[in-house]
C-alpha cells in the first residue's frame, strides 16, 4: 500500500511542475500583452527573424527591433541560423521575465504557446500574431543564458 502512495505522489509531484510550467496557466491563447495569435488569412507583412550567436559568446536576433502598426498582423519566419537551441517568445518585457524565472527553474520545459517558438539549430518555423494594442513589447530567448547573452530585440507598435 504505502509503495503504491508513494509511486503515485512521486508521480504526481514530478508532473506537477511539468504542466505548470508548460502551461503558464493557460492565458496564452487568449488575448496577451503584446496582442493575441493572429489569422494567416489576415497577415499583412511578413518579417523574417534569424537567431543566432556569435564566436565571442553573444546571441542575437537579426533584426534587433521592430516597427510594427496597431492591428497589423504579422507572419513572423523565423530561422534558428545559430549552432545552439534558440527560441523566440513576444510578450511584454515583464512577462517574459516572469517565463524566464520559470524557465531557470524548468529549462527543458516544452512549450504550447501561440507566441513562442523553441527551434533546434538549423531549422525554421512562424508565428502569426496580430497586435491589437500600442506599446512597446519585446522579442526574446528565454534559454537559461541567452537573454543574458543580448538575445532580445525590441517591439514598437504604434497606434493608429
Amino acid at each position: 500500500m504505502n509503495l503504491i502512495t508513494g509511486s503515485t505522489l512521486a508521480l504526481i509531484l514530478l508532473s506537477t511542475p511539468a504542466l505548470a510550467a508548460g502551461t503558464h496557466g493557460g492565458g496564452h491563447h487568449d488575448e496577451m500583452d503584446a496582442g493575441k495569435p493572429g489569422k494567416a488569412s489576415a497577415v499583412s507583412r511578413t518579417v523574417e527573424i534569424s537567431m543566432s550567436e556569435t564566436d565571442d559568446g553573444q546571441m542575437l536576433f537579426e533584426p534587433a527591433s521592430l516597427q510594427i502598426a496597431e492591428g497589423e498582423t504579422i507572419r513572423f519566419k523565423i530561422q534558428n541560423a545559430g549552432e545552439l537551441e534558440h527560441e523566440f517568445v513576444l510578450d511584454s518585457h515583464g512577462k517574459n521575465m516572469e517565463h524566464k524565472a520559470i524557465m531557470a527553474k524548468f529549462p527543458e520545459m516544452e512549450h504550447d504557446d501561440p507566441n513562442s517558438i523553441r527551434l533546434i539549430e538549423g531549422t525554421s518555423g512562424e508565428i502569426i500574431w496580430t497586435f491589437s494594442k500600442a506599446g512597446t513589447f519585446e522579442f526574446a530567448c528565454l534559454i537559461p543564458g541567452h537573454y543574458e547573452s543580448g538575445m532580445k530585440g525590441d517591439v514598437t507598435v504604434a497606434s493608429k
